[in-house]
């Protein structure tokens, strides 16, 4: 298994440690938990620019690449990348701290997923809107 690092100059927009709940019958996490983190991070990129409501409307290029474990630090980072009239782009990358539960493994740092979702920004009563122009600084 490679090891990484973490994203230097970023800030997770989700940090998370899985619990038994969350597993299958082997003791691996979830696909479906590992999704719900994924849209719930993407969705906060996307609120935020939307600056209100917003709805998924596609994960693309989810890929799973390594199990995430019970007791694993879970961290997720989602980053607009693209912004069209209505529609948002966001990238986001998961990795995983091991060794929380098995200290052999202690600080070893994996990138478990990888997916890019697309939301649209919503009105008051669930319709498209555009995207306000990103504010200046």
């Amino acid at each position: 298994m490679n090891t990484t690092h973490l994203p230097v100059h970023r800030e997770p927009t989700l940090r998370v440690i899985p619990m038994p709940r969350d597993t299958n019958t082997v003791g691996d996490i979830f696909g479906g938990w590992l999704m719900a983190q994924v849209d719930l991070a993407a969705s906060v990129a996307a609120a935020r620019r939307a600056a209100g409501r917003v709805a998924t409307v596609a994960v693309n290029g989810l890929s799973f690449k390594v199990p995430v474990f019970v007791g694993d630090l879970v961290s997720v980072y989602a980053e607009v990348s693209a912004v069209g009239t209505t529609s948002m782009t966001i990238e986001v990358e998961v990795y995983a701290e091991r060794g929380w539960r098995d200290r052999t493994h202690y600080g070893q740092i994996v990138k478990v997923t990888e997916a890019t979702v697309i939301y649209v920004a919503l009105d008051d009563d669930g319709h498209p809107r555009p995207v306000p122009p990103r504010k200046k600084a």
